[in-house]
């Protein structure tokens, strides 16, 4: 039996039940901080709507600078 692909889903188990052990670890302690929610979810919802906004114009943007390619190569 080929001993490679034992070696690699083994490998595969172990990094990702690394990554998970430690994801749970980090959410569990942020769970815990006793920081002021509302600020931290303004903040949150804040940067939300600026990315937003940023995706929206730079959606614009790349609409216009297509749409004026077209007409100058004549499609």
């Amino acid at each position: 039996m080929d001993w490679i692909p034992i070696v690699f889903v083994i490998f595969k188990f172990l990094v990702l039940a690394t990554g998970m052990f430690f994801a749970i670890k980090w959410h569990y302690d942020q769970g815990k901080k006793d920081k002021d929610k509302k600020k931290e979810a303004r903040a949150v919802l804040r940067a939300g709507v600026k990315v937003a906004a940023i995706f929206l114009v730079s959606l614009l943007g790349l609409g216009l600078v297509t749409f004026e390619l077209i007409k100058l190569l004549g499609m």
